[in-house]
């Protein structure tokens, strides 16, 4: 599948051949960060309990990004995640490149601190490897120093597991990056900031003499970006307010990194909260001068500090980075799953089994009904295959054809979140199949009915959903006697962290023996 696909491109962020919209990633690209290497920029993002794990994007000119792999083939520790952890897993990565090594280093808040390496983006990459060991540890980020040749690392807390938060606390690291020399010190402590809560999300550089931390705090929704200097690493560090939403209309303007390209210019990725989307990712000019703001009577002293978007303010349209013009390009989203294969685009709900997709010599995902005894709740299913919502209103197309007789065997496309809906084919005890539309509520248990089953004779269907503003969902049909429209309007909702997901399942009550499969052709996403 073309990366540049009309589809995926349409969600880029051009505006024109000079300048670029925000978002420049309008989907769930939650925490994004960033490095240049050469000529390349490449950006890793959260993956939470989704496999693979650790997305790996591609760029050339800070606008136009590829999806090219992944460094996570699976979670671990494996046992923990066979089934759907939606808001665990890998939480905010920092992605570096040292020692001609790629490094990424995330917390899971149940586990502690892990980092893989490879010496290419796209692999081979190294097994997960504890650096430390901890609940409520979270945000790790490394630093090596090339002046000095000591390394260090940075890392936040999670209250729901550790009891605190709006911390940040600093490690020496071996320079090899597999363990930390010392028990580790706080650094910065958000509660003596007037104002500052929810210190999290730091990512540590050198600049100009300086320790930078560059770190969000506010929370998710309503935050502001901070940036913290210290001429010794353990500090004592100041601190201003680089970026808050101001008098614009982007809510949260913040966690992400710094990136400075070939010509010396610098530019700052960060995410902005929307719901059902997600954490879509905006690109802001940065320049290094007397900006910020302090809440600290004893911050503030002279020297520069980092100027991000307007005066401190996002930009929507900026003139585009000083580098080579690149095509138009977004993440793939379609995919005709040449020979049973699905495109890097998807991700499972949990660490994927043997089994659950079948390859083949022709075209279409042919998903097996996998037995469970969750069929009334798809939160609960391991063996969704997934991608992101996307970020603009758009309609979603697949054919689904059902195979196999087992009573109860069902699949379709679902919007799946705290709340979910789906519609597809089911097979019934009589033998004959039917086109169902079922609903559950965040707080439901259970799905019902959206719509009034209706006979599918011939056992295939074309599916779709119109996703419009605020992610409000249309399901729709056509059984080769035209579209219809089914149930009432779904308003699509993300879990605690992740945004709502498009989902193609396949399964059937529990039960001995194989339960047929279903396959999926031709899906689309179109730009409304």
């Amino acid at each position: 599948m073309d990366e540049a696909a009309h589809s995926a491109a349409a969600h880029s962020g051009s505006a024109t051949g000079e300048t670029y919209r925000n978002p420049i990633l309008d989907a769930d690209w939650s925490d994004p960060d960033v490095v240049c290497v050469g000529d390349d920029f490449y950006l890793t993002a959260s993956s939470f309990g989704r496999a693979p794990g650790l997305p790996l994007l591609h760029s050339r000119d800070l606008v136009n990004w590829t999806l090219v792999g992944h460094a996570l083939e699976h979670l671990e520790p494996a046992a923990e995640f066979r089934s759907p952890r939606h808001d665990c897993g890998v939480w905010a990565p920092s992605l570096r490149h040292h020692d001609d090594r790629f490094w990424i280093f995330w917390g899971d808040p149940d586990q502690g601190l892990f980092q893989v390496n490879a010496p290419e983006i796209r692999g081979p990459w190294t097994r997960p490897h504890l650096v430390k060991e901890g609940k409520g540890l979270i945000d790790p980020c490394p630093l090596w120093d090339e002046e000095t040749g000591e390394a260090y690392l940075v890392h936040a807390w999670a209250k729901s597991r550790s009891g605190v938060k709006n911390r940040l606390t600093g490690h020496r690291m071996h320079p090899d990056g597999t363990s930390l020399l010392d028990d580790g010190k706080l650094i910065v402590e958000g509660d003596r900031i007037p104002g500052w809560f929810t210190l999290e999300g730091p990512k540590l550089y050198r600049h100009d003499g300086w320790f930078w931390i560059f770190a969000p705090a506010g929370g998710v929704d309503t935050g502001w970006q901070g940036a913290f200097r210290a001429r010794d690493f353990f500090g004592p560090y100041e601190e201003r307010i680089v970026l808050e939403q101001k008098d614009t209309d982007v809510n949260g303007p913040h966690q992400g990194g710094w990136v400075r390209t070939p010509s010396g210019e610098d530019w700052f990725l960060h995410f902005q909260q929307r719901g059902a989307y997600g954490r879509v990712v905006h690109l802001q000019p940065m320049r290094w001068g007397d900006g910020g703001t302090s809440r600290s009577s004893e911050a503030g002293s002279g020297g520069s500090w980092p100027v991000i978007g307007d005066g401190g303010a996002p930009v929507a349209v900026h003139r585009r980075p000083d580098l080579p013009p690149q095509p138009a390009a977004a993440p793939a989203t379609d995919d005709d799953f040449p020979g049973g294969r699905f495109g890097r685009q998807w991700q499972w709900t949990a660490n994927p089994q043997d089994g659950w997709a079948t390859q083949h010599s022709g075209d279409g995902l042919r998903l097996s009904c996998v037995r469970t005894a969750d069929a009334h709740d798809l939160r609960k299913l391991p063996h969704v295959l997934t991608q992101r919502l996307p970020g603009v209103p758009s309609a979603v197309e697949v054919e689904l054809e059902l195979h196999g007789e087992e009573p109860g065997a069902r699949a379709g496309l679902a919007v799946l979140g705290d709340a979910f809906s789906w519609i597809g084919l089911q097979r019934g005890t009589d033998g004959t199949v039917h086109l169902v539309h079922r609903f559950a509520e965040a707080v439901a248990e259970k799905e019902r009915d959206a719509a009034h089953p209706r006979l599918a004779p011939h056992g295939r269907v074309r599916l779709r959903v119109e996703i419009g503003a605020g992610a409000r969902c249309r399901f729709a049909y056509d059984l080769g006697d035209g579209p219809r429209h089914s149930g009432p309007v779904f308003a699509a909702t993300p879990w605690r962290w992740v945004g709502a997901l498009l989902g193609l399942f396949a399964l059937a009550p529990d039960g001995p023996g194989r339960a047929g499969a279903g396959t999926f052709t031709h899906f689309r996403i179109s730009t409304l």
